[in-house]
């Protein structure tokens, strides 16, 4: 087990370094000149190569990624060229909001998800396995900002119950929240149903049900256990695309998090501010699968023997 843990906490900073290279290099292949904006458009081109040198773009890509890399790895992501603040300043004051956010949807999602995936794969092809299906279905085609812009429009606008914009009280977390939970929740579903449809099938589980072993303890304490392996490894996989689902959402609520301050940062062609919400968010990532990949390693023992 400790060879195990070992070897993927070596993988973790390759990941990294790979990861920034690549943010580094996508960053600067979008059009548009951060000298020029900061600048401004009446700017002269002396003026813009000077501004140019000020913000250190006028060397190479592999200076300039090899200084970012070493002021990196000493915490220090650089500073705004928009508001001229460190960036891990204003990473640290908007990070709150998305933790909680995203902290707040993935309970949401799990809490709905696996009992909702049991139930389909426990009257498996009756109505209930139906329905499940039907709103899972549903929750992975449904565009994340048109769901958050009918809500909004819905419960803010037209019945009035729940703030329309910001993060003012405990009830500015319900639309968000419950918009950015639906695609892991269906996914969730999804993933639960398939697993448990297969454990059930087992014929350990066919055994304790001819023992007369009560129907919960054979579904909550047999089956479940044994199915999830899988479930954990979506909801670890499924991290990522939060992340990206946060990008979205954080805009249409205009929520104070890093989501809405990497949208804005592009729009200014922000490149400090853009490196570090992307390798802070990739971060996450990666230790978020890290984490599910040692709880499964807990749940099935063969997999660390591997």
């Amino acid at each position: 087990m400790n060879v195990y843990i070992a070897r993927k906490l070596l993988a973790l900073p390759l990941i990294l370094i790979g990861v920034s290279m690549l943010i580094f290099i996508a960053i600067r292949i979008l059009p548009g000149d951060p000298a020029r904006m900061m600048a401004g458009p009446e700017a002269t081109q002396a003026a813009v190569d000077d501004m140019r040198v000020r913000l250190g773009l006028d060397r190479s890509v592999i200076e300039q990624y090899g200084h970012f890399a070493i002021a990196a790895s000493k915490g220090d992501l650089g500073v705004s060229i928009r508001s001229k603040l460190p960036v891990v300043a204003e990473i640290m004051q908007r990070l709150p909001y998305t933790i909680a956010l995203a902290v707040t949807s993935y309970l949401l999602a799990i809490l709905i998800g696996v009992p909702a995936g049991m139930a389909g794969a426990i009257f498996r092809h009756g109505w209930p396995d139906q329905l499940v299906m039907l709103l899972a279905i549903a929750g992975a085609s449904i565009a994340n900002f048109w769901l958050a812009l009918m809500a909004m429009n819905t419960f803010s606008v037209s019945l009035g119950w729940l703030p329309l914009l910001g993060a003012t009280s405990w009830k500015s977390y319900v639309l968000p929240s419950i918009t950015l939970a639906v695609l892991p929740m269906a996914v969730i579903a999804r993933m639960t149903r398939s697993s448990m449809i297969e454990v059930l099938s087992q014929d350990y589980i066919r055994t304790a049900r001819a023992k007369g072993v009560h129907a919960s303890s054979i579904y909550w304490s047999h089956a479940l256990r044994n199915a999830l392996i899988p479930i954990v490894t979506i909801i670890g996989l499924n991290f990522g695309s939060l992340i990206g689902g946060a990008v979205v959402t954080e805009s249409v609520f205009n929520w104070p998090g890093i989501g809405r301050l990497l949208v804005d940062s592009v729009r200014y062609r922000d490149y400090p501010v853009i490196q570090g919400v992307t390798l802070v968010a990739v971060t996450g990532v990666v230790v978020m699968n890290f984490l599910a990949e040692m709880t499964i390693a807990v749940m099935n023992p063969r997999i660390r023997l591997g």
